[in-house]
């Protein structure tokens, strides 16, 4: 899958990931991402042993000895992000790391339309960035949008083409405030993909703004 990506994860985004600093929305399209690009995880399992010799060197560190339970205290109230591991694919379109948020593939996704064919299914995240999965008809184009915070989005079927290139299976567009852009699904085939974002958008349109506080996005 490695050779047909051509839009990969940034290192700041990957050194995050191995640092665990990501939201949970974050983690899971880069868990989804590694899994199909060899590259992108080979750059990750650097970084983490990067990480792993920094932490031997500090080994000789005191600990209060609370530490353990006061850092299970903050994974439960989301205050820390846990990183997930790069999954093995199994068969089908969705990777690994979205079947198990989905409980399944495509067939397993309660979709909800959003207007122009396009549907939607939000997944359960934590509150700090949102996680959907979006379903958008051959040939048609998203709302002109631009971005408060940052939007990660992954290509997972067919493709999209805007003004920073074209999008494929695996390839991940990462957009923030600069970007302002109207992505277009191909012509030949429903494009399917993974957006997460840390704001929300910002549309010029009157309709999308309007129904921006009932989609959540």
């Amino acid at each position: 899958m490695t050779d047909t990506i051509k839009h990969h994860l940034n290192d700041a985004v990957l050194m995050a990931y191995s640092a665990g600093t990501l939201p949970e929305a974050f983690n899971l399209i880069v868990a989804a991402h590694l899994s199909l690009c060899d590259s992108c995880r080979a750059q990750a399992e650097s970084f983490d042993a990067l990480g792993g010799a920094l932490l031997e060197q500090n080994a000789d560190t005191d600990m209060d000895n609370n530490s353990f339970a006061n850092t299970m205290d903050l994974i439960a109230g989301g205050d820390i992000a846990v990183t997930m591991p790069a999954a093995e694919m199994t068969p089908g379109v969705l990777p690994k790391p979205i079947q198990d948020y989905v409980g399944g593939d495509l067939d397993s996704i309660k979709w909800k339309p959003i207007g122009m064919g396009v549907k939607q299914a939000i997944l359960p995240t934590s509150k700090d960035a949102t996680a959907r999965l979006l379903l958008i008809p051959a040939g048609t184009a998203m709302p002109d949008h631009g971005h408060k915070g940052t939007e990660m989005t992954m290509v997972l079927k067919g493709a999209f083409q805007d003004d920073d290139g074209y999008f494929a299976r695996g390839d991940v567009e990462i957009a923030d405030s600069d970007l302002h852009h109207t992505p277009v699904a191909d012509i030949h085939e429903d494009c399917i993909c993974l957006a997460v974002a840390d704001a929300p958008l910002e549309f010029n349109r009157l309709l999308p703004k309007i129904a921006q506080r009932f989609l959540r996005i």
